[in-house]
């Protein structure tokens, strides 16, 4: 078999908007694993909020989390990188965001914290299984590492406060916008260090695995998987991606809510 890792993204890739993984495709990636190939996830959503998937998948080793800021095994609790956001950088960001009343999530690899209790936490909670620790944000900044920060909106002023924190911030921090399709009115802006994306962690990645790029397969969804592909050998995006990825894709795959992702695992591993 030509690949020996597959890295797949996970909403909108894998999970539909249902909030689940097809059979038939959860079959595939089995099918795939069997046959000797790595199955890593790459996401935006923190670790917890990943290990049911895994659980479900019967996934080990190491896959990406928070964008392509940590790459890590859970099961063994073992972080092999990670690349925080530097502390003078949260700390502006907490001002400024006190300062003009918006809403900022911050997350270590352990723990999400937010100053105030908001909307969003019920989609925390039932879909990705975390929930805030609201304390002061000034007061764990300089004492925490934070991977990723994270603005949502459902809404015309929320979208407005998201480009009025990119603005201050340009160059400074990374932007990459979000959807999950069981959440299709709201989007999620990933906040990481400017030298973060899922493609330098799959660079990593390919390197600890001793992998060479033409043996990589990459599958994705969103605008945070552009770096994803760009850096994989074979690039496949789903018929439901965004049509900036679907630009840097070599194959376009049906979408997730017809599975996909085995569609692209049975024309690349097994045909």
């Amino acid at each position: 078999m030509k690949y020996k890792l597959l890295v797949v993204d996970i909403d909108g890739t894998l999970v539909n908007k249902h909030g689940v993984i097809s059979s038939v495709d959860a079959a595939a990636l089995a099918k795939a694993k069997v046959g000797g190939v790595i199955v890593a996830l790459s996401t935006g959503r923190v670790i917890k909020g990943s290990e049911n998937i895994i659980n479900e998948l019967s996934l080990d080793g190491y896959h990406i989390f928070f964008d392509g800021a940590v790459v890590s095994d859970p099961a063994k609790n073992d972080v092999i990188y990670s690349k925080p956001i530097k502390p003078e950088i949260v700390k502006r960001a907490i001002n400024f965001a006190l300062a003009n009343d918006i809403y900022l999530e911050l997350y270590t690899t352990e723990k999400f914290y937010a100053g105030k209790k908001n909307w969003s936490d019920l989609v925390h909670h039932y879909y990705f299984g975390i929930d805030p620790v609201i304390v002061d944000l000034n007061e764990i900044c300089m004492c925490e590492r934070i991977v990723k920060a994270e603005l949502i909106s459902r809404s015309q002023k929320e979208d407005d406060e998201i480009m009025m924190f990119k603005k201050e911030f340009d160059g400074s921090l990374r932007f990459s916008l979000a959807h999950s399709p069981a959440y299709p009115n709201i989007e999620f802006m990933n906040i990481v260090d400017p030298e973060v994306s899922k493609g330098e962690a799959l660079k990593f990645m390919m390197a600890y695995y001793g992998v060479e790029k033409d043996e990589v397969i990459a599958i994705g969804d969103g605008h945070n998987d552009i770096p994803l592909l760009e850096v994989a050998g074979t690039k496949v995006a789903m018929g439901n991606a965004f049509d900036e990825l679907k630009k840097v894709a070599d194959y376009i795959t049906i979408d997730v809510d017809n599975s996909g992702v085995a569609a692209a695992i049975d024309r690349f591993l097994f045909s």
